[in-house]
């Protein structure tokens, strides 16, 4: 019988742990207890420099940004070998983080291991919470790095979600080497939305140098964005009050708000 989390064997577990959007306030339960029961905690430095005191007395394995490839395969074969490890994923794990590649490699190995995804709070949650409300009707998440995925097709569901309007979540908008990608993803969202539509940016979010701005698609400074940053753009219908975003869920059309 097989079951949800592909467990078979012996061998150790994995599991990917979102630990949310950088707080230790905002680490799941769920998250602390299996970073507590690991035998090794692996995952990029920031990361694992952020959990402190959660992690102080485990084997650590900490990696710099691009290595995500080899951080999985580091854990795999730890697991394999009969380990608990914990593969530390920024926010959660399976929104544009860690437990993708994971069950890829995993399957192009045919690996034993019990492989578990705990969920973490995805950025766009902490955002939106710093925001007020701005994701309450449809919204679509579009990752500006053309590093996996080419321009052409991000364009593509940017003039899809923007035409469709979707409040759209900006994911990856910026970075030291790329900067044009925002300014032209703005240009695409403006054609379909006023110049006054509001834009919620948050860098770092829960974290020390945590900024929260809210502007609009005219008024917008890509200068304020880094590569810790995300950008939710509002629909046609959201509004700012007392300084926070708020996108209707439609009461009002059904019911007497006063």
């Amino acid at each position: 019988m097989e079951n949800n989390n592909g467990s078979s064997g012996s061998a150790g577990r994995l599991s990917v742990v979102g630990t949310g959007p950088g707080s230790l306030a905002y680490l799941t339960p769920a998250a602390r207890d299996t970073l507590r029961d690991a035998d090794v905690v692996i995952g990029y430095r920031t990361y694992l420099d952020l959990l402190g005191e959660v992690i102080a007395d485990k084997d650590i394995v900490s990696s710099t940004m691009m290595q995500e490839v080899d951080r999985v395969r580091s854990a795999l074969v730890l697991a394999e070998g009969g380990k608990k490890v914990a593969l530390v994923s920024g926010g959660d794990p399976g929104v544009y983080a860690m437990a993708g590649l994971v069950y890829e490699m995993a399957a192009e190995l045919d690996s034993r291991v019990d492989i578990r995804v705990i969920a973490g709070i995805a950025a766009l949650n902490g955002c939106a919470e710093r925001l007020g409300a701005p994701l309450m009707h449809d919204f679509a998440s579009i990752s500006l790095s053309d590093l996996l995925t080419p321009w052409e097709m991000i364009e593509q569901r940017l003039q899809a979600a923007a035409g469709a309007d979707f409040v759209i979540v900006l994911y990856n908008p910026r970075s030291k080497k790329r900067s044009h990608q925002l300014t032209r993803a703005l240009d695409i969202i403006g054609e379909h939305r006023s110049p006054d539509t509001p834009v919620g940016i948050v860098t770092a979010a829960t974290r020390q140098r945590e900024r929260v701005v809210v502007t609009s698609l005219e008024a917008f400074d890509v200068e304020l964005v880094d590569m810790q940053t995300t950008v939710i753009v509002g629909n046609s219908h959201t509004f700012v009050w007392r300084g926070k975003m708020i996108t209707p869920r439609g009461y009002r059309s059904k019911y007497r708000l006063d």
